[in-house]
C-alpha cells in the first residue's frame, strides 16, 4: 500500500518515494526532525542528506615480484552519471558458505543499503548481476588484478557506463588525528528488531572530532553527533535525533569499540567494529535452493492492454493437475516478490504454499523487472485485468486443475481480488491480506494520521498535516490537466512555506505520483461495491497494528459488505501484534519493516493453509501430492 504525498509527517510510498520527516526508533521519543527520501528507482538525492563514507587514504607500497591477483570479493565504489545527476554506489562482492559468489549494493545517496543481488554470474573475466527489484542489470570486465570493474548499467531503456574500483579495507585513515577515527559497524537489536548501524568518525579543519550514524535498516543516513569525544581509550557520542548517546572503550588493536547505548530510559550494550562493508542483513525465511518443487520461468499476456507479464510458477512434485493461487500484490513497483525494504513476502509465501501442494504464479508488475507497459499509468483496474490473464493463463497449463484457481491478494491486491470475484462466477476461493475498504481518500488519509503520531508528533502538526493532504487531493479532483495541475501544486507547496525544505529532486516525483491515472482514479475508489457482490469463500486477515490498512477502520465494514453479499463462506480475523506485512512489530510503523528479521508471521502462514486446505484438497490432489 502505497502512502500519499505528505507535507509534515513520515510517509512511505512504495511507487514513488517515501519522505520520512520524522524518525522512529523503537523506544525513543523522537527530539527533532530528520528528513530522508527513497526511491524505489534510483534517483539523485540532495547531497545534504547524505554523510559519505570516509574514503582511506591509499597506502603506497613497493609491489612484490609477479603479485597473484586479490580475490574478487571486496568493496568497490562507482558514480552512476545520468545527466544531471549523480549516484554514489558501492558494490559489496563475497562468497556464500557454499563458496557461491553474492553481491549487494548501496545508494549512498538515498540512503538504501544491502539490495540484493537476484543473480550474480562471473565468466571469462565478466561480471553480471541483476537487481530485479530495481529492474536493473550490470555487466562489466573485471581487470586482471581485480581492482576495476568496468562496464555498464542497464536500467528500463537506460544504459550508462559504470565502473567499480576497489576500495582498500577499512583501518584508520593515514591523515587521522585520533585513534577512533574510521568506519564502524554495529547492530543493535531490541523489540524483536536488528538495527544495523553505521558509524563515520574523522575530524574537522580545526581538529575537532566530528562523527554521524546511518541507521540501515530504516533508511536513514547521516544523523550527527554532537559531544564527539576520546580520551585516551575512552569514546563518547551523542545522537541528538534519536536522544540518545554512546559510551565505549576502543581495544588495543584499535578495531573494535565495546560500550553501553543509551536512548531515554534504556540502555544495551552496543559493540562496533572497525569494517566499511555493513553487517550481514538476515532474512531467516528465505528460502534456499535446491527447492523440493519444480520452479519455472513464465510471461503470458494482458492482449487487451498489450503487455507482457513476466514471472515464476512453482509446482509440486507430481503430474497434478494441482490447485493453484495467484498472488496479486500491493500498490507500488512490486517485482513478483513484492520485495520492499530487503523482504520478499511473496518468495516465502509462494514456497510455503507450494511445500504443501499447490502451484503458485507470481509475476513483476507492469514496467518491472522483466515485464512491460508502464507502471505510471495503470490504474488498479488495469491491474485487476493484468491479474485476470494470469488466471486465464494458469488455465491453459495441463499442470493446473482450471477449476481451482484462486486468488491471495495484498493490500491494494486485497481490492482487486474481490473485483475478480465479483465479475466472475469461476474464482472458487480469494484471500484478502489487509484489504483497503474505505475510499481512496480515507485510506491515504487514516494512515496518514496514524503513522504521524506513531512517530510522536503533536495534535497540532496532524492537523496542519491532514489539512494539507486534503486541500492536495482538492486539486488532483478540480484540476484535469496534468501540467495545469503540476503548476498549482508548485504553488501550493511555495505558499505553505514548503518549497524551501522540500528540494526539487524530492518533489518532482511525488508530483508525478499526484498527476499519474493511478492517482486519480485511487483518490475516489470504492471497495465496498465489489465486496457487496463477492459471493465465493473468502479468507480476510488483518494485522492488529497495521497503520497503513488499520483493522479499526477496514474490519467492520468488510464485515457489513460481505454480509450485504449475503456471503456465508467468509472467515474474518484480526492477528495480534502483526503490522502491514504480517510480521510481528512493535509500533506498526513503516520505519520498522526493515528492521524485523521475520518475513512473514508463521501463524499466519498457517493460518493460510488450514483455511485452504478442506477447500482445494481432492482424492486427485492427495494421490498427486503422495
Amino acid at each position: 500500500m502505497r502512502l500519499a504525498f505528505c507535507s509534515f509527517h513520515l510517509c512511505e510510498s512504495q511507487r514513488t518515494l517515501r519522505l520520512r520527516v520524522r524518525l522512529f526508533f523503537p523506544y525513543a521519543r523522537i527530539a527533532r526532525l530528520a528528513r530522508v527520501l527513497i526511491l524505489p528507482y534510483l534517483c539523485l538525492l540532495p547531497a545534504a542528506l547524505r554523510v559519505p563514507a570516509q574514503a582511506p587514504a591509499t597506502h603506497t607500497q613497493t609491489p612484490a615480484a609477479a603479485p597473484k591477483p586479490a580475490p574478487l570479493d571486496g568493496t568497490y565504489s562507482g558514480t552512476l552519471q545520468a545527466g544531471d545527476a549523480q549516484l554514489h554506489l558501492v558494490l559489496h562482492l563475497s562468497r556464500t558458505s557454499r563458496g557461491e559468489l553474492h553481491a549487494t549494493l548501496d545508494s549512498l545517496d538515498q540512503g538504501v543499503f544491502a539490495i540484493e543481488a537476484s543473480s550474480i554470474t562471473l565468466a571469462s573475466g565478466t561480471l553480471h548481476f541483476e537487481i530485479n527489484s530495481v529492474g536493473a542489470q550490470f555487466e562489466g570486465e573485471v581487470s586482471p588484478d581485480h581492482k576495476l570493474i568496468d562496464g555498464r548499467w542497464s536500467q528500463g531503456s537506460a544504459s550508462l557506463p559504470l565502473s567499480f574500483r576497489r576500495e582498500p579495507p577499512a583501518h584508520k585513515p593515514d591523515d587521522a588525528k585520533f585513534p577512533v577515527e574510521g568506519l564502524w559497524q554495529s547492530a543493535l537489536e531490541t523489540h524483536g528488531m536488528r538495527l544495523r548501524y553505521q558509524l563515520h568518525v574523522a575530524h574537522d579543519s580545526e581538529g575537532e572530532l566530528i562523527a554521524a550514524l546511518d541507521s540501515l535498516d530504516q533508511s536513514v543516513i547521516g544523523l550527527p553527533a554532537v559531544n564527539v569525544a576520546q580520551k585516551e581509550f575512552t569514546f563518547h557520542f551523542e545522537i541528538p535525533a534519536m536522544n540518545s548517546a554512546y559510551d565505549g572503550t576502543l581495544n588495543a588493536d584499535k578495531n573494535a569499540i565495546s560500550g553501553t547505548w543509551s536512548q531515554n530510559y534504556d540502555t544495551a550494550k552496543l559493540e562496533f567494529k572497525r569494517s566499511d562493508q555493513p553487517l550481514e542483513l538476515r532474512r531467516p525465511q528465505n528460502p534456499i535452493k535446491p527447492y523440493p518443487y519444480r520452479e519455472e520461468e513464465v510471461s503470458f499476456s494482458n492482449s487487451s492492454a498489450n503487455v507482457t507479464l513476466a514471472g515464476t510458477l512453482t509446482l509440486p512434485k507430481g503430474t497434478g493437475p494441482f490447485p493453484a493461487a495467484v498472488l496479486i500484490a500491493g500498490s507500488g513497483p512490486h517485482d513478483r516478490d513484492e520485495s520492499l525494504e530487503n523482504h520478499k513476502p511473496f518468495l516465502v509465501l509462494s514456497d510455503f504454499r507450494t511445500r504443501r501442494g499447490m502451484a503458485v504464479l507470481r509475476y513483476d508488475k507492469r514496467g518491472i523487472g522483466k515485464s512491460t507497459g508502464s507502471a505510471d499509468t495503470a490504474t488498479t483496474l488495469d491491474l485487476a485485468g493484468d491479474a485476470a490473464s494470469a488466471i486465464a493463463y494458469l488455465k491453459t497449463r495441463k499442470e493446473i486443475d482450471a477449476t481451482r484457481v484462486g486468488l491471495i491478494g495484498h493490500s491494494e491486491g486485497a481490492m482487486i481480488a474481490p473485483y475478480l470475484a465479483s465479475q466472475s462466477k469461476d474464482i472458487p476461493w480469494i484471500i484478502l491480506l489487509a484489504a483497503p475498504v474505505t475510499k481512496g481518500q480515507d485510506t491515504l488519509l487514516n494512515q496518514s494520521e496514524l503513522i504521524a503520531r506513531a512517530a510522536g508528533m503533536d495534535d497540532t502538526q496532524v492537523l496542519a498535516s491532514l489539512t494539507f493532504d486534503r486541500n492536495a487531493y482538492d486539486m488532483v479532483r478540480e484540476e484535469k490537466n496534468p501540467a495545469l495541475l503540476t503548476e498549482k501544486l508548485k504553488n501550493f507547496v511555495k505558499v505553505s512555506g514548503l518549497d524551501g525544505v522540500i528540494p526539487p529532486a524530492v518533489l518532482e516525483p511525488q508530483l508525478r505520483m499526484l498527476t499519474s491515472p493511478w492517482f486519480r482514479f485511487f483518490l475516489d475508489y470504492d471497495p465496498a461495491p465489489s465486496l457487496q457482490k463477492t459471493k465465493c469463500p473468502v479468507l480476510a486477515l488483518y494485522g492488529q497494528k497495521d497503520l497503513q490498512v488499520p483493522s479499526k477502520n477496514n474490519l467492520p465494514l468488510l464485515q457489513k459488505a460481505l454480509l450485504a453479499a449475503d456471503n456465508n463462506q467468509a472467515e474474518i480475523r484480526q492477528l495480534a501484534d502483526l503490522n502491514h506485512l504480517f510480521q510481528h512489530a512493535y509500533s506498526g510503523s513503516p520505519q520498522e519493516y526493515g528492521a524485523i528479521e521475520e518475513t512473514f508471521a508463521p501463524e499466519a502462514l498457517e493460518i493460510i493453509s488450514d483455511w485452504l486446505q478442506p477447500r482445494i484438497t481432492t482424492k486427485s490432489t492427495a494421490a498427486s501430492a503422495n
